[in-house]
Order: C-alpha cells, then structure tokens, then sequence
C-alpha cells in the first residue's frame, strides 16, 4: 500500500472505526486476496464491531497495494458509499514529492529507542506528509542524493567523517549451534542472517569479519540483554559493549561505534494493543517462525564485580540497535532468518545512500512493528555525538 492511502486511512480512522459495517465485507476481501481466512477471524475475535473495525483499519494497512483499492471497492458493493467516497476523494490529492532540505543542526540526545519478502511496500518513504494534527513531518537526512542539501549535510561537524576505504571494520558473530550441556536449541535461520548482514556491510565499504559458534570465555548494566555463547555462558551487552569504549580501547576514541543486537530480550510475547495482524500469507510455505534463543536473565552472583573505574564506563559514541524491547521476544524464521535483521538489511539497502542511521532505524522499527500474530518492537541506546551517514557509492 502506498504510504499516502495508509496516511488517508489514519486520518479518516475515527470516522471507519464509528461507521464501518465489517460483516458484509468480510467475503468480498476475503474473495480480492485482501485478507485470508485466518486473518478474518483473527479481526472478529477482536470484540465489537467498533473494535473489529478498528482492528482491519490498522491491518488493512499493512496489506499490498492491491488493498486499498480492493476496499473501497468492497465498500460501495456493501452500500456504504459515503465512507468510500471519504476515501475516494481523499485519495485524488496529489502526492507530495520529496523536497531539498537545508542543513538542519539537530540537538544531542540519548534516546531508547518482517515483512517476508516485499519488505519494502512496509517502508515510510522520504516524502513531506501532513500527519493528523497539521503537521508537516519530513525526514531531516530525505534529500535527493547528490543534492546541495545532501553534500552540505555531510559535510557538517555535526556528522562522523567517513573517508576511508574500507572505512571501518565489521564482526559479525553467529552463534547457531550450541552444546548439550547448554540447554540451548540451535538458532536455524541465523545463517541467513549471517550472509546477508556480510554482504550489506561489504557494500557499505567495512572490512568484515565473521566469526561462528563462539563460547563465552568468561558491572552494572547499562546496556540490557546479553548473548550466549556455544557453551551456554551468557555475556551481558554491557560487557561486550565496554570493550570498545573510551577507556578501554583508545585508539577508537571519538569514532562510532555500531552495535545491532539479534537475540531475544525476555520470555513475554506481545501480542499488541490495538495491532494483532496475522501474516501468513507472506510466509514461505514450510516456514517456521520461533523465538530467538533462551532470554536473557540476570543471575545473582554470575556477573563480574565493577571495580570504581569500570562503573564509571566512557559510552560516547556508541550506539546500539535491539532487535526487540527489553523484557520481549524477538522472532526468527527458521528459513529467512529473523524478522529485525531481514528488514534491516532491506532498508541499508534502499536508504543508506542518503539518509543517516536514526532516520533508517526508525524504519526498521516501523516495518517490524506491523509484522505477525506477534509483536516485536525494535529500539536503540544512542550514544552517539553526531549524524551517522554510510559511505556511499
């Protein structure tokens, strides 16, 4: 769907949530492909009408672009022309197109912060949109690439100079296999990921280097979740993360520092608040979608003791991507790896030449956000002290 009929769609909600009839469109959506049958009784168990409403206005959206046309079609064959007329008209507007931005000086602030196969069509685009209150809302890193704005941008002392090439390193570690001894499932799927996230960054000019089925070889924690290694040792993120700051690795002092962290976060599985969308009908036949790995759980007495230096750790120029909200599941098809990393690399693919890390990020959280039965809601700890832009070809 396109991302001006979804903005339609959410501007007119209040109005389908309070009118729509959802029982003589269920046959004919059922009939344009729009939803399967699961997906129809998934939104009938929602509750009342206005809850069932409201529940296929949120998923209608994450449908392609077939959808919309299909429901305002759905509309006038059930008799209800003034709300297919809403959108209708609504729908002639003509889009706005992307526009050269000037250099924006941004403030510095930390922050907390799958589709199967057409990712994209899940993806915001740089466009100038008008969101429900009257504000224009555009991207800051949305210029064309190659425009004055964009040169400009990067320019500025406010982003990380990357010149060059390979302009940084990458390691990857893939744990898939565990021992007996560990308890823990093997991690199918996590391959996929594994190539994918090796390529990307060889695109994006870093050195990289991928290590597999590592054991662990074992402070406060700042940075939530941890990883397994094969032997069932879990290291916290924290730890990880300390090596690489400031006082422990000097010579990458003042430059970035990227983490994107694949595990799952805890046991809970959100299953949403107004948001429930199932998706079968964009997984692989034979698929399988499973939690990814044991959770993490602090255990007294497990982690090491901060000496006075090692509380008081260096986190500039940090940055570090979750797969999932802390406390929360993060989901991994057994055949095309997991939901977080599969959309990451879909947009570093189509955006990285032109808008930075935070604004891509929001984009990952956005597209896996609108995935499956359950939820999943990507986040970051930023650290950073500046715009961070991939090198770009």
């Amino acid at each position: 769907m396109e991302e001006a009929q979804r903005l339609l769609l959410q501007r007119s909600r209040l109005r389908l949530v309070r009118e729509l009839q959802v029982a003589p469109l269920w046959d004919l959506l059922l009939h344009e492909g729009v939803f399967t049958q699961d997906m129809i009784e998934e939104i009938q168990r929602a509750g009342t009408r206005r809850d069932q409403a409201r529940q296929l206005v949120t998923d209608l959206q994450t449908r392609g672009r077939h959808a919309f046309p299909a429901f305002l079609s759905s509309l006038r064959e059930t008799g209800q022309n003034d709300l297919a007329t809403l959108l209708s008209e609504g729908d002639k507007f003509p889009q706005l197109r992307p526009v050269d931005l000037k250099p924006v000086e941004i403030g510095l602030r930390g922050g907390k912060g799958d589709t199967y196969g057409k990712a994209h069509e899940y993806l915001p685009t740089p466009i100038q949109a008008v969101t429900e209150r009257g504000q224009v809302s555009t991207c800051p890193s949305a210029a064309a690439p190659g425009s004055a704005a964009e040169k400009s941008r990067r320019n500025s002392d406010m982003v990380y100079v990357l010149k060059a090439n390979p302009c940084g390193y990458c390691l990857i570690i893939n744990n898939v296999r565990f021992t007996e001894e560990s308890d823990l499932s093997s991690r199918e799927g996590s391959n996929v990921d594994c190539e994918k996230l090796e390529k990307r960054f060889k695109s994006l000019h870093f050195d990289v280097l991928v290590q597999r089925d590592l054991k662990a070889q074992t402070s406060h924690i700042q940075f939530p979740g941890g990883i397994y290694g094969t032997d069932g040792k879990l290291i916290p993120v924290e730890k990880i993360v300390n090596f690489f700051n400031g006082s422990h690795c000097p010579s990458l002092r003042g430059k970035p520092k990227l983490f994107f962290i694949q595990a799952c976060g805890g046991e809970q599985k959100d299953r949403g608040f107004e948001v429930d969308s199932d998706s079968p009908v964009n997984q692989p036949r034979g698929g399988s979608v499973e939690s990814d790995a044991t959770p993490f759980q602090i255990q007294p007495g497990n982690l090491d003791e901060p000496d006075a230096v090692a509380s008081l750790p260096t986190p500039s120029d940090i940055f570090v991507s979750y797969s999932t909200f802390p406390g929360f599941v993060s989901w991994r098809d057994t055949q095309t790896g997991s939901w977080y990393v599969e959309t990451l690399d879909s947009v570093l693919e189509q955006y990285a030449p032109t808008e930075d890390l935070l604004c891509m990020l929001v984009r990952v959280a956005h597209a896996v956000s609108a995935k499956g039965k359950y939820k999943q809601m990507p986040g970051t700890f930023n650290f950073l002290r500046k715009q961070f832009f991939f090198l770009s070809d």
